[in-house]
């Protein structure tokens, strides 16, 4: 009776320890959601206000505005370009 609560999820863990194939069915697409996400929204976005408020700075005569645009202009290529650096890569492994 002491160990009667750790039965259940000891059970649990033997099972998936025995078929990884149900232990790890999804996690492969559920990443691929989560990358294709990060690659096609938030990176695209994430350049596109950094190139705003790099011509703000540049607007209002901030002394670092033109590191501040090429940091945003190598952001910008490096948001929209990753769905190509990503493929380059996965063709250089496969």
């Amino acid at each position: 009776m002491k160990y009667a609560k750790y039965v259940l999820p000891t059970a649990f863990i033997l099972c998936m320890c025995l078929m990884p194939d149900l232990a790890h069915a999804s996690v492969e697409s559920s990443l691929n959601a989560i990358q294709q996400k990060f690659i096609g929204t938030i990176l695209p976005l994430l350049a596109v206000i950094g190139l705003v408020i790099a011509g703000f700075s540049f607007l209002i005569g901030n002394q670092n505005a033109r590191s501040h645009l090429i940091l945003a202009i190598m952001g910008a290529v490096v948001g929209f370009g990753a769905p190509s650096i990503v493929s380059f890569i996965r063709g250089l492994i496969q």
